[in-house]
């Protein structure tokens, strides 16, 4: 409270917030989970498994309520769930809860301390950049009012559509917009404090609990639950490369406060994953465990795209290994194959209606925009096939040392095959080979390997305590291991690593040179240990994987400090998008937005004549969703950049967000009524399409205009102003 409270967050924003995800999210759900769900379990992961399911539920029911006119009716989920479990006898016994197994009294700091870094991190790498005033928080990335402007769409209409063009279809992955609307209603919090403050910290919470779950549920260890929980949240392999960070060993985490849909969509898949280890590995299969896979799958066809396309594969995956393994067709694993093939089916043909945004088969794509970075070509340069696959070796390479552990389960073969570890290798597959194989103008297929990272972390980590189990290495030697290749890999960046981008005429050899030692240095390492124990290959094989292993987080960590000890020269890098500067942040756009909001209907339909954004005018880039977002309006046309349309017109070598609008009768009227305003021009705008208002930047008006004459003055502030179109047309 106190961190929120130094950010800007009121007292009662934050009492109100915290009511109702109690009451209204997190306890109905957690009855529903101990009625469900049964087993033991501790009761942070009960809250955790509560929220998740009370996310899910609330954001099914405020679709129906939405739709119905009746946002606040979204509340009536929870109330029946209290009536249903004070009223029915055999269900009262879950408001106390089963007895719960005992966690270490560690485990419980570990988690409070994670939970403690979580704010300290959302603290200094969001809060502090993104203030909660204007024009401060008008400088923020440029998808925060893209977040907002659909907030604002889905707390007032049902179906959505693009807010930013009105009539065009919202194919896109809406339902976490749904929960930051249903929230807005019922908490009365501005869509904004939720966004910036309160919403994402409680899902990135709940899902390091749930990681760690699923973790003690595969490995069988608490210590294992920690190191998974940990690899969820800070894996990444050492970027042996100086200056800028660029390149394949710069790793975004699963969930950010930049992606909501990114940090829901992990939420929900992780709850899908327990219990498809319960229902498959472990053959705990329930009606209420299969009810609640259900609904968890049905809320995360709408929360990520990129998710059931993974789920698919592993479960494919399962499918053919038990079919195999046990010569009999395997129902259940069929039977989940089937629910999730449904749910994207219906995603892809209703919710996202085909449209592909920008999503294309192109192998590497990827690959070569990092090369360009690296060599300082720039995104779009095109590098030699020879060049595309070193770099592909490289991210590879990066992937193979972060989950070296995997190589353990070695040891025990027949531990491969265990559904669970199918199930996340399939998915881990999937999100390498379409991050490898598709591209995207934005570089989105990345999130499929962002979506994977957890589940092959997993799987690292219970490899590496089975061989470390099986081989009784003694804990000063793993230690020994793990420290020299640390130390090595510090060593390598500092002697060979290569400043990038690299300069002009600087062959990019140098870019390989530090990693090729590392390699080196790894194989001869791990041929001494194997050489040294050949008596117990089990050994040498233990102490080579955790040296590996530790080239990833404990070196990356390491390599840190030793940067901010010893500082590099510097370099600077071009941001591929930059925010707005804080001089072209029109005064008064809040206070504009927030009058419109207030003396409108949300079914008017304002026109503008910004398009795009503030600084960015030549070329134009459509980014330009704060029309939107501060009056949660729907526009005549503002900014159309992420738009199916726009995307449709996109191909390779043309930049998407400078893409002319594909209407230009529509943009003709809609600028004509700001660039020569009149009373034809402006009643034309209400005749033919509906504008009730006018959302004016008044620093792209010509001086002296005369719009006052066509519509009416109601509000001005700062450069912005808001004009009525009068009723009656002449």
């Amino acid at each position: 409270m106190t961190v929120l409270g130094f950010f800007g967050v009121s007292v009662g924003d934050m009492a109100c917030f915290g009511a109702y995800l109690a009451l209204g999210v997190a306890f109905p759900g957690l009855l529903l989970i101990r009625a469900l769900y049964g087993g033991r379990r501790t009761l942070p992961e009960e809250v955790a498994l509560g929220l998740v399911l009370g996310y899910a539920i609330e954001v099914l029911a405020y679709i129906a309520a939405r739709a119905a006119g009746m946002p606040l009716l979204v509340i009536a989920w929870p109330v029946v769930t209290y009536a249903v479990f004070a009223a029915v006898p055999g269900l009262r016994r879950h408001w106390k809860g089963s007895p719960r197994p005992a966690a270490p009294v560690w485990w419980s700091w570990s988690i409070a301390l994670i939970t403690a870094y979580l704010v300290a991190w959302s603290a200094t790498r969001f809060f502090k950049l993104h203030a909660l005033t204007w024009p401060a928080f008008g400088t923020t990335s440029l998808d925060i009012p893209f977040h907002l402007a659909l907030i604002g769409e889905l707390k007032n209409h049902m179906p959505p559509t693009v807010p930013m063009v009105a009539g065009e279809s919202l194919f896109y992955h809406w339902f976490v917009y749904a929960h930051f609307a249903a929230a807005s209603w019922i908490t009365g919090v501005e869509p904004l404090v939720l966004l910036f403050r309160l919403v994402m910290l409680p899902m990135m919470v709940a899902f390091a609990v749930l990681i760690g779950m699923i973790g003690r549920r595969v490995v069988g260890s608490w210590a294992a639950a920690l190191l998974v929980t940990m690899g969820a949240l800070f894996l990444e392999a050492p970027n042996l490369h100086l200056g800028i960070e660029v390149g394949v060993f710069t790793w975004r985490p699963t969930q950010t406060w930049q992606s909501p849909t990114q940090t829901f969509g992990a939420l929900l898949f992780a709850p899908v994953v327990l219990l498809l280890v319960d229902l498959l590995d472990r053959k705990r299969g329930t009606p209420g465990r299969w009810l609640l896979l259900g609904v968890f799958l049905i809320a995360l066809m709408g929360a990520k795209a990129t998710y059931l396309p993974l789920l698919g594969v592993g479960l494919a995956a399962i499918a053919v290994v038990e079919a195999v393994r046990h010569r009999r067709t395997p129902w259940p694993a069929l039977a989940v194959l089937g629910i999730t093939v449904a749910c994207f089916a219906y995603a892809q043909f209703v919710l996202f209606g085909q449209a592909r945004l920008g999503m294309a088969p192109e192998p590497l794509a990827m690959m070569r925009s990092v090369w360009g970075e690296l060599t300082g070509l720039g995104k779009d340069a095109q590098p030699p096939l020879t060049s595309a696959l070193v770099v592909t070796l490289l991210c590879l390479l990066s992937w193979v040392i972060g989950w070296c552990g995997i190589c353990g389960l070695l040891s025990r073969p027949q531990l491969l095959i265990r559904p669970a570890v199918v199930l996340m290798l399939g998915v881990g597959a999937a999100g390498i080979g379409a991050t490898l194989l598709f591209g995207h103008p934005h570089h989105s297929e990345r999130y499929f390997s962002t979506g994977a990272y957890p589940y092959l972390g997993v799987v690292a980590v219970y490899g590496l305590f089975v061989i470390l189990r099986r081989s009784r290495v003694p804990v000063r030697a793993t230690a020994c291991a793990i420290g020299a290749a640390v130390v090595a890999t510090c060593l390598t960046r500092v002697v060979f690593g290569v400043q990038v981008p690299l300069s002009p005429g600087e062959s990019e050899i140098s870019l390989y040179r530090p990693y090729i030692v590392l390699v080196v240095l790894a194989l001869l390492a791990t041929g001494m240990l194997l050489v040294v124990n050949r008596r117990r290959l089990v050994v040498g094989a233990a102490l080579a994987i955790s040296m590996i292993s530790a080239a990833g987080l404990p070196a990356a960590f390491a390599i840190r400090v030793v940067s901010a000890a010893v500082p590099t020269p510097a370099v600077v890098g071009v941001d591929p998008d930059p925010p707005v500067a804080a001089p072209m942040v029109p005064q008064g756009a809040l206070a504009a937005g927030r009058w419109l909001r207030a003396h409108s209907d949300p079914d008017d339909l304002v026109a503008t004549n910004t398009h795009c954004r503030w600084g960015f005018e030549t070329p134009c880039d459509t980014r330009e969703f704060w029309g939107a977002a501060l009056t949660e309006r729907r526009m005549l046309v503002e900014g159309w950049a992420f738009t199916p349309t726009n995307y449709r017109h996109w191909h390779r070598g043309l930049t998407v967000e400078n893409l002319p609008f594909w209407d230009q009768e529509r943009i003709r009227l809609n600028d004509a009524a700001f660039r020569s305003p009149s009373a034809a021009s402006v009643q034309r705008l209400r005749a033919r399409y509906g504008v009730r208002w006018l959302l004016v930047d008044e620093r792209h008006m010509s001086p002296g205009h005369r719009l006052g004459d066509a519509a009416n003055l109601r509000y001005r502030s700062g450069d912005y102003a808001v004009y009525q179109v009068p009723g009656d047309t002449t």
